[in-house]
């Protein structure tokens, strides 16, 4: 019985071994039917931006940049440019123009893949980006603003700042003359005010929302004076200041001769506002100067003849801290005394002032 019981359990086992071999054993075809996927190697990226050179690595401002890359064993390249944009080709090279104003950083991944196998390599650019002039006034005409362009804000309400001066759209506070704009505040008894100017602004006429904005100009000079650049929201009808957000692209108060500031109000901080710098710059009242900013979905860039001197980037985007996604208008403006302004009084021995204009350009 003990022999006839090893007999058996080895034909047992030899059935289970040809079982196996004749279930696995195939065709006998040739192993390179089968594909092999091999993960690519020597990846190589270039980056090469339109213009560059020497004395102007960011280049020539048309935001081209042509991307070679190669690797072996590659079939496929997926390249990230840095913007949230992916482009995929089979070919080594890929020319792409970035959009958007000024000088940008962008960090570009390209993956060089065969099947689902793939290698990866980066490289950072710095490239200028000349934007398109979306709305402009060179104000080389003579007499009153274009009107096309332009509005007022008439009367003497104080404007939230106690300011003490009467607007109006008089010749003999605003005139276009000489290639400028020309705004004079005087002391002068009218309406029941002591003091007259201007403010100048583009709403109903003209806002937008993101872009870059160029003003040169000239300041005036004297204890009490106090001109600014800035922007409002549409919506403050609406939602009212701050809720609607204001861009304080440059004020100067005469009292402070040589500094220039820079600030952004919002329903997180306003008035007295922590979101402000100041720069000094000694030729403000005997010089043109370009006040600018670069304003993006994510911060706000404030510059002097294109030295960035503030940005405003929050730590969090909600309507409190970030109302800028809506379209803002352009406001002018030369006030007398005021909150700011007038803190250290009043000089009557200055007037009459002007705050000169030379352009106002916006970029997108």
């Amino acid at each position: 019985m003990f022999n006839v019981f090893k007999l058996r359990a080895a034909m047992f086992i030899a059935g289970i071994v040809s079982i196996l071999f004749f279930s696995c054993g195939g065709s006998g075809g040739d192993d390179d039917s089968i594909p092999t996927l091999n993960t690519p190697t020597n990846l190589v990226l270039t980056a090469t931006i339109n213009g560059a050179d020497p004395s102007n690595p960011t280049g020539n401002g048309s935001g081209i940049v042509t991307f070679n890359f190669s690797a072996d064993n590659a079939t496929l390249y997926k390249i990230s440019l840095g913007n949230g944009e992916i482009k995929e080709t089979t070919s080594n090279t890929l020319s792409y123009t970035y959009v958007g104003a000024g000088v940008q950083t962008y960090k570009i991944y390209v993956s060089a893949y065969k099947g689902d196998k793939f290698i990866t390599k980066d490289v950072t650019i710095t490239i200028k980006i000349n934007s398109t002039l979306l709305w402009y006034d060179e104000f080389n005409g003579t007499g009153a603003p274009d009107a096309s362009k332009w509005g007022y804000d008439i009367g003497n309400s104080g404007w939230g700042n106690n300011e003490l001066q009467y607007y109006t759209n008089r010749t003999s506070n605003v005139i276009v003359e000489g290639g400028f704009l020309k705004i004079t505040a005087k002391k002068e008894s009218y309406q029941g005010a002591e003091y007259t100017s201007t403010r100048l602004l583009t709403k109903g006429k003209f806002s937008f929302t993101y872009g870059k904005v160029e003003v040169r100009a000239k300041l005036p000079s004297g204890r009490g004076t106090w001109p600014a650049i800035w922007m409002l929201g549409d919506n403050i009808t609406t939602v009212n200041w701050p809720a609607c957000g204001e861009i304080d692209i440059m004020e100067y108060v005469g009292y402070q001769p040589n500094v220039v500031h820079s600030a952004i109000h919002t329903t997180s901080s306003s008035g007295n506002t922590v979101n402000h710098k100041s720069y000094d710059l000694t030729t403000a009242e005997e010089e043109f100067h370009v006040y600018g900013i670069e304003w993006t979905s994510t911060e706000i860039r404030f510059y002097v003849d294109e030295t960035l001197h503030y940005t405003y980037k929050p730590a969090t985007y909600n309507e409190a801290t970030w109302p800028f996604t809506k379209n803002q208008f352009l406001i002018l403006n030369l006030a007398v005394g005021g909150n700011w302004g007038g803190s250290q009084g009043i000089d009557d021995s200055i007037f009459p002032q002007q705050f000169i204009i030379d352009y106002v350009r916006v970029y997108q």
